[in-house]
C-alpha cells in the first residue's frame, strides 16, 4: 500500500463494478487530486483478457490498460497514462512530472455523470473498433479523436483538448 503523505495524490474514481475489485486506499475527506491532469475515471471492460478504461475528467482523454490484477490498477495506471501522453506528443518533462505525482493514489466512487456518460460511449466505440488481439495504445488514440459533447464549447475531442492544455502548460507563467 502507498503511504507517502506529501500532498500529491492521484484520484481514480471507479464505477461500482470496478470499485468492488480494487482494494486500495480510499479517498479521505479533504483529499483531492493534485496531479496536473486531475482525476481519472475508470471502468472494467469484460473482454478476454479484461481491460480497464480510464478517462481523464478534464480532457476526457481515454486510456486502455490490462485490468488484471485489478487490485494494482491505480498503482499501474501512471505508466499506461504516460504511454498515451507520449503518443499525443506531450513533452517528456510534463509526462515525467505527472507520473511522479501519481505515485500516491486514492480510489473513490464516480461523481461526474458527464464523464461516466463519455466512458459509456467510449466503451461502445471500443467494442466496435477492437480487433481480436487489440492494440490498446492505438485503440485509445483512436478513441481520443472522438468528438465529445462536453468538449463542444472548447476543443471538441480529447486529443485536441489535451493539446490545448499542453500548449497552456508550456507558456511562461507571465503569459497565462
Amino acid at each position: 500500500m502507498n503511504v507517502r503523505h506529501d500532498g500529491i495524490v492521484l484520484v481514480v474514481r471507479a464505477t461500482k463494478k470496478l470499485l468492488d475489485r480494487i482494494r486500495t486506499p480510499m479517498l479521505q475527506p479533504g483529499e483531492e487530486s493534485t496531479t496536473w491532469l486531475g482525476q481519472w475515471y475508470a471502468t472494467a471492460l469484460f473482454w478476454r483478457p479484461q481491460v480497464a478504461l480510464l478517462v481523464n475528467e478534464s480532457t476526457l482523454l481515454p486510456v486502455l490498460m490490462p485490468l488484471a490484477p485489478a487490485v494494482t490498477l491505480p498503482a499501474r495506471a501512471g505508466g499506461h497514462i504516460a504511454e498515451v501522453l507520449a503518443v499525443h506528443n506531450v513533452p517528456q518533462q510534463l509526462v515525467t512530472d505527472e507520473v511522479e505525482r501519481m505515485r500516491e493514489y486514492r480510489v473513490a466512487s464516480t461523481a461526474n455523470r458527464s464523464v461516466v456518460g463519455v466512458m459509456v460511449e467510449f466503451t461502445h466505440l471500443a467494442n466496435a473498433y477492437r480487433d481480436p488481439e487489440p492494440d490498446l495504445l492505438n485503440l485509445a488514440a483512436r478513441l481520443a479523436r472522438t468528438p465529445c459533447s462536453p468538449l463542444y464549447h472548447s476543443n471538441v475531442s480529447p486529443d485536441r483538448e489535451l493539446a490545448a492544455l499542453v500548449g497552456h502548460a508550456r507558456k511562461p507563467l507571465d503569459q497565462r
